[in-house]
């Protein structure tokens, strides 16, 4: 079906094409049947596919990464896709309307998008209310959460917080973002002081809930050995559950664009083919310097089953598609999980 639709929704803006795709996927829920009929083309139930990760059980390792479904609001329909697991947001306390348009560009021949969304979203408290209204509770819910564009570093803490406790109740786990390169000077959070402070305090709030939610940290590719060497110590140190690799990277390189083209386009976090082995790499120091330490979720360039099986050999736990999803459909879903069972 996706195979149909995908060159129309190409021809479209891509931005408007995604608000498409989510009505249509909504209307979904009002035609009888189609929920079982997804769930029967795209999913499985096959035991040998769950995983248990920081006291979750999740029914097939491969996840929705955040950015696709900001707001909650298909958090249903894409569940009856085949996903194990689906991650919402980035949300910030307040509802903010994110950059300028044009901000989402399709790179066609290079499988990639970049985009400068600047974490658009109607707030955490919207998002909470939505995920009330959860059906299938044997696919997982991830909040991921940021900082306001008009917040200071300085109070970036206050905003996670009220994230935290507007979704502590609804979310089965906790993904804090400092790694989105289109929010002005976000990525400082990761620095080893700051990181560390703030996951503290996420921390210490999590232990006062009647039911504390893992967190998860989610890193750019654009780290450094020596600042991967810092996340493992912070990991260690404030004792969160685990690290998602990677973001989107700042980076150009491998694309066959000109330079010209690329400064039209002008910034923003590029994902999808051009991802794949850098995050690879991600995973797989992590892991091997951690001493496999903590889980690790892969994401970044899985356009194919072979791409998963790679993040998956590298070490990661669980993998997230993004930008593969948009370019393949839900039948990239299958075909990792089946190429997964064949390889039990």
């Amino acid at each position: 079906m996706y195979s149909l639709l995908k060159p129309f929704l190409f021809s479209l803006d891509p931005e408007k094409a995604h608000h498409l795709t989510f009505s249509l996927l909504k209307t979904s829920r009002f035609i009888p049947g189609f929920g079982a009929i997804s769930r029967g083309l795209y999913g499985s139930n096959d035991p040998a596919l769950k995983r248990k990760l920081f006291g979750l059980e999740f029914k097939n390792p491969v996840g929705l990464a955040a950015g696709l479904d900001k707001d909650a609001i298909a958090f249903n329909e894409l569940g009856n896709l085949g996903f194990g697991f689906i991650e919402i947001g980035t949300v910030t306390p307040k509802a903010q309307p994110g950059n300028d348009k044009p901000r989402l560009f399709r790179l066609i021949q290079d499988e990639a998008i970049i985009n400068r969304m600047g974490f658009n979203n109607h707030g955490a408290f919207a998002a909470a209310e939505k995920l009330k209204n959860r059906k299938d509770r044997s696919v997982l819910i991830g909040g991921n959460i940021g900082k306001n564009k008009v917040t200071p570093n300085e109070n970036a803490t206050d905003d996670y917080i009220q994230c935290f406790n507007a979704l502590h109740e609804v979310v089965d786990y906790f993904v804090v973002n400092v790694s989105s390169p289109n929010t002005p000077n976000l990525r400082d959070l990761q620095e080893k002081e700051p990181l560390t402070k703030l996951l503290n305090t996420l921390k210490d709030l999590n232990k006062t809930k009647p039911n504390p939610k893992p967190i998860l940290l989610k890193i750019a590719p654009d780290l450094t050995d020596s600042q991967l060497d810092d996340i493992i110590d912070i990991v260690r140190a404030t004792k969160i559950e685990g690290v998602i690799a990677t973001n989107t990277t700042i980076s150009r390189e491998g694309l066959t664009f000109s330079k010209a083209e690329l400064e039209k386009i002008g910034m923003g976090g590029l994902s999808g083919k051009p991802l794949t082995k850098r995050s690879t790499e991600v995973i797989r120091y992590l892991k091997q310097k951690s001493g496999n330490a903590f889980p690790v979720i892969g994401v970044g360039g899985i356009h194919t089953a072979e791409d998963a099986l790679e993040k998956l050999e590298a070490g990661a736990d669980l993998i997230q598609l993004y930008t593969g999803f948009i370019y393949k459909g839900p039948k990239l879903i299958k075909e990792i999980n089946n190429a997964i069972l064949r390889k039990k």
